[in-house]
């Protein structure tokens, strides 16, 4: 975390605290934030039991994960993701390292006075060009579907606890399967 403060000193105010918790960092907008390492990730399932600790600590703060996505860490991060977002129902951003990071955290913090994009909205799930995009990528789904998958499912989670019989009305019987199979094969092979 050295690299994260230095680059904090020149652009944020950091204030030290031995009580957070098992947060990395407390932002001023409610947002506490857990730094994965791509070391963490490599060395096997430690940072599973730190990732439990942390959605288990009852907040009120937003709470969001950073994962190292590196060149070595790559063959680990879907299941990682799978992990953080799947079973534990948390928000997660992958960073390159630590630089990108520190300066991920800046801009969250100089926008404290706008709305924050991480805070989980009440309403049905928005239909914006990042959540398209992202359920654009299941196996079997064109812009489409992705789009009709979003308006009968309000999260990826409840996308990845249909059945394939839910699903098929929705995509078609082919693409039902390959949707179904990409959440629910074996990712953890390495880890």
């Amino acid at each position: 975390l050295l690299s994260l403060f230095m680059f904090f000193h020149f652009c944020v105010k950091i204030l030290f605290e031995n009580e957070l918790g098992v947060a990395d960092f407390h932002l001023p907008n409610k947002m506490c934030i857990l730094y994965v390492f791509e070391c963490d990730i490599i060395a096997g399932n430690g940072y599973k039991r730190k990732l439990v600790r942390y959605r288990n600590a009852s907040s009120s703060f937003q709470e969001l994960v950073l994962v190292e996505r590196t060149r070595l860490s790559e063959q680990y991060f879907s299941a990682v993701q799978k992990f953080v977002v799947f079973d534990l129902g948390l928000s997660l951003l992958p960073v390159s390292g630590q630089t990108e990071a520190s300066q991920l955290i800046t801009q969250i913090v100089n926008g404290e006075g706008r709305e924050n994009p991480f805070r989980q909205r009440t309403s049905s799930w928005l239909l914006d060009s990042m959540s398209v995009a992202l359920v654009h990528q299941l196996p079997g789904v064109g812009r489409v579907k992705a789009l009709t998958l979003m308006q009968n499912f309000p999260s990826i989670q409840e996308i990845y606890s249909a059945s394939t019989a839910e699903l098929e009305p929705i995509v078609g019987q082919a693409s039902a399967q390959q949707i179904h199979s990409f959440f629910h094969a074996d990712h953890t092979a390495g880890t």
